[in-house]
């Protein structure tokens, strides 16, 4: 549970409690992804809402009703459902988890829930890594091209160091993956992949 100091006199913002979302309270979270059919075909995906026992995708792919479905979303990892309905836009999930595994996604998404909530720093609950080879080029939309280095990226985004800052919200190539800036840092830059990076593709020996 997350706890923060307020005062009396401060109005008290709604924190999602852990007991609150074991009972599948539905928390509105963008979370960028990949999940597979029963064809074996992998497909990008975003999350609308999620609770402990079910899940709202954004996607182009809808499959069927009771058509089993594995999911890989960054910061929770890997879960597996069926399809219970289809919506606008994409489809709604119905997850298939033991008790650990619903216990430990509830958790997640009270951390989600309430971090935005409380202003609390994004943490990086989700795994990183760094390329073997970490030297990369990044072309700008005017095709001018940078050299510069990954510092370390997750399936969704990477941070680079690099001597050139294009402006937030640009688009760039890394390699021959589609990023966009989203954040400054000292020494460099944070990029968000247009598509999220393949579970079978994320590993230290990865080239972009």
């Amino acid at each position: 549970m997350i706890e923060t100091a307020i005062s009396s006199d401060t109005p008290r913002p709604h924190v999602v409690r852990h007991a609150d979302m074991r009972r599948h309270q539905r928390v509105k979270v963008a979370l960028l992804g990949r999940y597979m059919l029963s064809d074996r075909q992998e497909y990008p995906c975003q999350t609308v809402d999620m609770s402990p026992g079910g899940v709202r995708l954004t996607c182009a792919v809808l499959g069927q009703v009771g058509e089993r479905i594995v999911l890989y979303l960054e910061q929770i990892g890997r879960i597996e459902g069926t399809i219970a309905r289809m919506t606008a836009g994409g489809i709604a999930v119905k997850l298939s988890a033991t008790l650990r595994k619903r216990d430990k996604i509830a958790s997640q998404l009270t951390w989600l829930a309430n971090r935005e909530t409380l202003g609390l720093p994004e943490g990086r609950t989700h795994e990183r890594l760094v390329p073997i080879q970490p030297g990369i080029v990044m072309r700008l939309e005017s095709g001018r091209e940078i050299a510069a280095r990954i510092i370390d990226l997750s399936m969704s985004g990477a941070a680079l160091s690099t001597v050139t800052v294009p402006q937030l919200g640009a688009s760039v190539t890394l390699g021959r993956t589609p990023a966009r800036v989203v954040r400054y840092f000292e020494g460099g830059i944070g990029v968000q992949f247009m598509l999220p990076i393949s579970p079978d593709r994320f590993h230290e020996g990865l080239t972009l």
